[in-house]
């Protein structure tokens, strides 16, 4: 039987994967923490500061405070700064275009 090396995908050329898909990747894994992933849903729909989201899920405002760096990180956040305190809240944006690429990949598989 002959192996097929010249399989096409759009999101692999060249044994690799497109950039796009890069970043799909990276972004999964960002979102794939729980933590994360719980901040994220109460930054959906308002805008938050550190002690409101350690308030809001019982979690050390060290640790929210890392996590919301490593969101940060990759754009995932936007920050409105009012005296010492930032609020944080979804970049939108950035989750649209992981929705649309990540929407576009699973469609191969229906």
């Amino acid at each position: 039987m002959k192996i097929n090396c010249e399989a096409k995908a759009d999101c692999c050329v060249n044994k690799k994967l497109t950039e796009a898909y890069v970043g799909l990747a990276k972004f999964l894994r960002i979102i794939g923490d729980n933590n994360r992933l719980k901040i994220l849903c109460l930054l959906k729909d308002e805008e938050l500061y550190v002690d409101e989201l350690s308030c809001n899920l019982g979690l050390a405002q060290n640790l929210i405070s890392s996590h919301l760096k490593i969101l940060n990180s990759f754009n995932l956040l936007k920050i409105r700064k009012v005296g010492k305190k930032n609020y944080y809240h979804t970049n939108r944006e950035v989750f649209k275009k992981y929705n649309s690429l990540l929407t576009s990949f699973l469609k191969n598989y229906e």
